[in-house]
C-alpha cells in the first residue's frame, strides 16, 4: 500500500517524523562504539535502593501477571507521605506519559498552550500531537520567565501552562513564594503542570508544600532521578481529586508494570538511600563548578542532578559537544539560543567525575585550538 493511501489524519501528516530526544544508544550505533562516560541523560549514576533491587527481583517471579491497574499500595504510600488522599495521586509510566494525559484532557485545535522556549521538549511533542496552538516564551537570565508565562497565558486565553521547577535544561529554580504568586496570577480557567522531577535535589526554599485547594495545579514527580529508576518508567501526579478523575478516564491503566510498582514502593521505604544520592549529587555539583572555574567556564547554579557549563557561545558549545563525543563522553546541550551556549553534564559517581575532569580540559583545548586556526 502506498503512503498516500494510508488513512492518516491531516494533523499526523503535518507533523515532522522526529522524537523529542536522540538517545545515547542511537549515537553509539552511529559511532560504532559505546560511550565510556554516559553523562547526558540526567539518569542517576547511583543505581537504585538495595531494598528496591530486592523488591523488583521478587516481583519478576510474577512478571506473567499484569500490574495492579489502580496502583493501590504505591498510591497509598505516596498519599501518606504527601499528606493527601489517595484519590489525589495518579500513577504514570514516567512524567512523559503523565504530560500526555494532561495535554489530552484539554488540548485540541485552536486551544492555546504555553511553555518556555528551550524547556522540556516532550511537553511540546504532546501538544503538537493534539493539534493545539503552542506558544513559547523566552527564558530571562537563564531562568524560566514567570511574568512572561502569565502574560502569554492571559493574552492567548490559554488552557494549559507548563513550568518545571527546578528546571531542565538549565538547572535553575524559583522559590516557593514566587511560584505561589505566579499561580495566583494565572487565568481562572487555566491548568498548570508544575513539573517537579528534580524536587529532591532542590533547596528548601524551592519546595512548595502540597496544597490541593487550587485545582488548577497538577504536580508531576518521578522515581527516575533521585530514586534511580529511569529505566523502570514510573512517576506520579498529585492533583485535586476531580483532576485525577479526569486523568483516569484516559490514562493507560496497565501502563505501570508490577516490577516498577514494587521497586518504587520499596524505594519510598528507604529514605536514607535517597538522602545519600542527594548528598553525593551536591558534592558533584560543587566539583563541576570548581572544574569549570579552573577552565575559565561558567557553571550555572543548579538544583538538579546536572550542571549547565557555560562555554560563552553556541558555536563553541557545539564544538565541545563533538570533541567530548570523540573522546567517548556523552553529554547534551540546550537546543535554542541563548541557552545553547551551555553543555549540560549529569553528576556522575566520584570515579566518573574524575574521568570527566581529565577529559574536559583536553576536549576544550582541542576546540579552542581549532577555533584559533
Amino acid at each position: 500500500m502506498s503512503h498516500s493511501r494510508l488513512p492518516f489524519t491531516p494533523l499526523l501528516e503535518s507533523l515532522p517524523a522526529t522524537i523529542p530526544f536522540v538517545g545515547p544508544e542511537a549515537i553509539e550505533r552511529r559511532r560504532g562504539r559505546p560511550f565510556a562516560l554516559r553523562l547526558g541523560a540526567n539518569e542517576s549514576a547511583f543505581g537504585v535502593s538495595p531494598r528496591a533491587a530486592v523488591a523488583m527481583r521478587e516481583a519478576l517471579e510474577h512478571l506473567a501477571w499484569y500490574g495492579d491497574p489502580e496502583g493501590h499500595d504505591l498510591r497509598g504510600a505516596l498519599a501518606e507521605r504527601l499528606g493527601v488522599g489517595t484519590d489525589s495521586v495518579c500513577l504514570g509510566a514516567g512524567i512523559d506519559e503523565l504530560l500526555g494525559v494532561v495535554v489530552r484532557m484539554v488540548a485540541e485545535p485552536g486551544v492555546a498552550v504555553i511553555s518556555s522556549r528551550g524547556a522540556y521538549p516532550t511537553f511540546n511533542y504532546h501538544v503538537n500531537g493534539h493539534g493545539a496552538d503552542l506558544h513559547l516564551v523566552p527564558y530571562r537570565d537563564d531562568r524560566i520567565d514567570l511574568d512572561a508565562l502569565v502574560e502569554a497565558a492571559h493574552a492567548r486565553r490559554a488552557r494549559l501552562v507548563f513550568l518545571a521547577n527546578p528546571d531542565n535544561p538549565m538547572g535553575g529554580w524559583h522559590d516557593a513564594n514566587a511560584v505561589r504568586a505566579f499561580v495566583s496570577r494565572l487565568p481562572e480557567r487555566c491548568l498548570l503542570i508544575l513539573d517537579e522531577a528534580y524536587i529532591e535535589f532542590a533547596p528548601p526554599e524551592a519546595r512548595w508544600d502540597i496544597d490541593l485547594a487550587d485545582p488548577r495545579v497538577i504536580r508531576t514527580r518521578t522515581f527516575s532521578k533521585a530514586h534511580g529508576m529511569a529505566g523502570a518508567r514510573i512517576a506520579y501526579a498529585v492533583a485535586a481529586p476531580e483532576v485525577v478523575v479526569g486523568m483516569s478516564k484516559i490514562r493507560n491503566h496497565f501502563g505501570v508494570n508490577r516490577v516498577a510498582q514494587a521497586g518504587a514502593l520499596a524505594s519510598l521505604e528507604d529514605p536514607d538511600f535517597v538522602a545519600s544520592v542527594v548528598a553525593e549529587v551536591e558534592r558533584g555539583r560543587a566539583e563541576y563548578a570548581a572544574l569549570a572555574a579552573g577552565l575559565g567556564l561558567g557553571a550555572l547554579p543548579s538544583a538538579t542532578n546536572f550542571v549547565a557549563l557555560d562555554t560563552g557561545d553556541g558555536e563553541r558549545a557545539r564544538a565541545l559537544l563533538g570533541a567530548l563525543e570523540a573522546r567517548d563522553v556523552f553529554v547534551r546541550m540546550p537546543g535554542v539560543a541563548p541557552l545553547d551556549r551551555c553543555i549540560r553534564v549529569t553528576v556522575g559517581t566520584a570515579e566518573e567525575r574524575a574521568a570527566f575532569a581529565r577529559v574536559l580540559p583536553q576536549a576544550l583545548a582541542a576546540v579552542d585550538s581549532a577555533r584559533r586556526v
